[in-house]
């Protein structure tokens, strides 16, 4: 295994074993933990960084192109340091964008020389006027997407480009990638699995032990690889990464209508904001319900939270219990600045008293990989460790309704498992419920027996029926976005149908969006 050794940090520092084949035409996808050095490889084949071959004094360009001879790395990496192949990478973290650009939003399209119609598109086109450091998370990373592709370039990297998207931003995003990037080398690491598996050909999974080495399999097409990952076994590599399988419900659950069974309702309720209005028709949230909460950004979703939670008011219409609710907010940092010398034990102890005896602890402890944090200081937490403590402290307390904001944002697959694990064991063994918000859409299907659709026009007015069933809000949902999803027929998980595709075109006849 040393000889496949590619680069290593330090003398015992951190290893990674393999690279991914780039091919010409192909989309390569990249799944697997945080820590395990995926960014590292897309530095590396980006030309960002000459892997040292785990030598001591670093390796040479030359040496690296007669490392991979006799594959088709060779020929790569002999063209990539010749000059002839140009790369572009598309970073993980777009929240130093503004660090390092300044101006408008269409000064910098034009500098880009982002076209019109991809601007349009993605929706930049509205946001010209604006200055970069006032963008949201998500219009940051569109504007990463549209600068990548619109250089004329052979290799394009897209570290995590799903990220802060909503779901109907995510299928733009991966329309856009397949279409501006054909014929090239393409690399997109991506946690969510919808849209890797929308956007991959080929798929390689990285195992092995998150900050200490990681292992790249050998290929696969995209759906073998992504049910193998589900399964928890690399046949390629005769690996098991997980000792549980997760699989998902082929039909959709029943909801719970007796009056007994509900632990929150609430009428018509209707929210101006001055600018925005809100309107959610009455229904309830039933004992043992993980409710779904579905929709694009800036439609209401996060509103429709506060007023629930009682920290907005509506202008008509109540909400007529009140619940012991543990809320988990969508944006964090704030947390993190108020506490920022506080250790993240203390500041969980602070939060939810003795979380040790709590019984879901070693679940969140082991997935979260909580141990190494207890000791360092809330304000040095990086973006996906503050999200997980945020987390693990929202699902260790006692509460009748868990509100969860984005909880799956910056967490890696299995984290995001752990978290709907979690969920799911919470509801189960107590008469409670969850309401979450999230644009991971096979997480939301893992986890939820019950959504809630939001649609109307975001920034302007947005509208729910309330929690319903989940083939009910998912068609409701899927036609407004003008989707489609089947079911693989081995693992259950939603599959994203390619728009105009035969399957695509005969489900939207009949109805049926989500379960075929």
């Amino acid at each position: 295994m040393e000889r496949d050794c590619v680069h290593r940090y330090g003398p015992s520092g951190f290893k990674l074993y393999r690279l991914p084949m780039l091919r010409r035409g192909k989309i390569v996808g990249v799944l697997g933990r945080n820590a395990l050095g995926k960014t590292t490889m897309a530095k590396i084949l980006a030309g960002e960084l000459v892997p040292n071959l785990c030598g001591e004094g670093g390796g040479s360009r030359e040496e690296v192109v007669r490392q991979f001879r006799g594959t088709e790395l060779q020929t790569y990496f002999s063209e990539l340091y010749g000059g002839k192949l140009k790369a572009v990478h598309k970073i993980q973290y777009i929240e130093l964008i503004p660090l390092y650009l300044k101006g408008t939003v269409g000064e910098i399209l034009k500098k880009a020389g982002v076209k019109e119609e991809l601007a349009r598109r993605l929706g930049l086109d509205k946001l010209a006027g604006r200055e970069v450091d006032k963008l949201s998370g998500g219009e940051l990373q569109k504007l990463a997407i549209a600068a990548a592709l619109s250089k004329d370039v052979d290799v394009y990297i897209f570290d995590e480009p799903a990220t802060h998207l909503d779901i109907v931003e995510r299928m733009k995003v991966a329309d856009a990638v397949r279409d501006y990037t054909q014929n090239k080398y393409v690399l997109v690491v991506e946690h969510d699995l919808t849209v890797l598996d929308f956007l991959a050909d080929n798929i390689v999974i990285v195992y092995g032990k998150p900050g200490a080495y990681g292992i790249v399999s050998h290929p696969s097409g995209a759906r073998e690889a992504i049910n193998e990952y589900l399964a928890g076994y690399i046949s390629s590599e005769n690996m098991r990464i997980r000792d549980r399988p997760i699989k998902f419900e082929l039909r959709p659950p029943e909801r719970k209508s007796g009056k007994a069974a509900r632990l929150v309702e609430w009428e018509d309720l209707y929210v101006d904001l001055g600018g925005f209005q809100l309107e959610v028709s009455a229904s309830y949230i039933a004992k043992g319900e993980v409710v779904g909460v579905v929709g694009p950004n800036g439609i209401g979703k996060t509103t429709f939270l506060k007023v629930l939670v009682g920290e907005l008011k509506p202008l008509r219409g109540a909400v007529n219990a009140t619940p012991r609710v543990s809320y988990k907010p969508q944006y964090i940092r704030d947390i993190a600045v108020k506490s920022q010398d506080v250790p993240v034990g203390l500041w969980l102890a602070q939060q939810v008293g003795d979380y040790s005896e709590n019984p879901i602890w070693p679940d969140l402890n082991s997935g979260f990989n909580l141990a190494p944090l207890l000791e360092r200081r809330m304000g040095e937490l990086s973006g996906g460790e503050l999200q997980r403590v945020v987390v693990a402290s929202a699902l260790l307390k006692k509460a009748d309704l868990y509100v969860l904001d984005e909880p799956m944002a910056y967490l890696d697959v299995e984290q995001r498992i752990t978290v709907a694990r979690t969920i799911r064991r919470i509801i189960e063994e107590s008469e409670v419920a969850a309401l979450i918000v999230e644009h991971d859409i096979a997480m939301l299907d893992y986890m939820s027996n019950a959504i809630m659709p939001f649609i109307g026009e975001p920034g302007v007015r947005g509208g729910s029926p309330g929690p319903t069933d989940m083939r009910t809000g998912m068609n409701m949902f899927l036609k407004w976005a003008d989707a489609s999803f089947r079911r693989d027929v081995r693992s259950g998980r939603p599959r994203l149908n390619k728009p105009g595709s035969a399957l695509d075109r005969e489900q939207k006849e009949r109805g049926e969006l989500y379960y075929v």
